[in-house]
């Protein structure tokens, strides 16, 4: 087909002239925001989303470390409390004693949409204040943290990031941050996860009211097993899977429920269980205390347990 020599062609200078110009905005918005943390050898990334000091970062950035330093972009350098960090969600909220310092909103990740850009600013291999910028790949993954608990609602990303940009922000050009990053997958190029903003807020609210989040437990060990379709058929339950009770700790929540070894949950409170990350998605704080019913099949037959959660220590 011949092309309408009279119709104006895109300008592609101008265009990548529109996207430079979009992220040197953003990163000069949120750039005064982002630190170093310093931890003995090693370190990463942090992004101050208080004026009054309160830094972001990762929970495994400071994990183990006794003194927690903080550089900021323009050299200066503070010592910094830790207020409070959450293995299960790779996230510790920090604080510095200055005042008045530059600080970074934190977006609607709901609003994240394949495709658009994003930037990342962080410290990698010490490289002080490096930008990356990509587009968001994909929503809503999950990815397992280090201490073991699937994390939901995770960003995934193609802006590079490599050790030391964990702790840094996920930027959009409208200069909101919408993730904290947390993770590459090596040796694999692209694959790059951040901490959707949504859960970073909440998370940080509890961590900066309560040091800690609060969980509720049962007091079981489990594993996902299959449910064959005959004992699904005579129990007359849709679930294909469930959690197997390995064992019970002795004291805890399920053994004063008559929970037996051998049962396998398929129903928590009303909600299909078919593995050991949606129990794990059940127990939050508002369960503590509070008894639950929860569906079980014992040798082939189904029946109902009522459990109260306890708080995890």
């Amino acid at each position: 087909m011949a092309v309408d020599a009279a119709r104006p062609q895109p300008d592609d200078s101008k265009l990548l002239d529109a996207y430079s110009q979009a992220v040197i905005a953003a990163v000069e918005q949120v750039g005064p925001a982002v630190v170093r943390v310093e931890v003995g050898r090693g370190g990463g990334s942090g992004v101050t989303f208080t004026p009054d000091g309160f830094i972001l970062t990762n929970s495994h950035v400071v994990a183990g470390s006794a003194e927690i330093r903080i550089v900021l972009p323009d050299g200066r350098w503070a010592a910094a409390e830790r207020i409070g960090d959450d293995a299960e969600t790779d996230l510790a909220v920090l604080r510095v004693g200055a005042t008045a310092l530059p600080w970074a909103r934190l977006g609607d990740s709901k609003r994240a949409r394949v495709g658009q850009v994003a930037i990342a600013i962080g410290n990698p291999y010490g490289f002080h204040h490096s930008v990356t910028s990509g587009v968001v790949s994909a929503v809503g993954r999950s990815l397992r943290s280090r201490a073991g608990r699937l994390m939901d609602d995770i960003i995934q990303t193609d802006a590079a990031l490599n050790p030391g940009n964990s702790g840094g922000p996920l930027v959009t050009t409208g200069g909101e941050v919408i993730g904290i990053n947390t993770a590459v997958i090596l040796p694999a190029q692209g694959l790059c996860f951040a901490i959707a903003s949504n859960t970073v807020r909440f998370v940080a609210s509890r961590l900066m009211r309560d040091g800690r989040i609060r969980r509720s437990y049962i007091g079981v060990a489990g594993q996902q097993t299959p449910i064959p379709r005959a004992i699904a058929r005579a129990s007359g339950t849709a679930a294909v899977s469930g959690v197997l009770v390995a064992s019970i700790a002795k004291d805890g929540p399920a053994a004063r429920s008559g929970l037996e070894e051998g049962d396998v949950i398929v129903q928590f409170g009303g909600v299909a269980v078919s593995g050991i990350d949606d129990l794990h998605r059940q127990l939050t704080d508002e369960r503590i205390g509070r008894a639950v019913s929860v569906t079980v099949l014992r040798r082939g037959r189904r029946l109902a347990v009522t459990i109260a959660p306890g708080e995890l220590p």
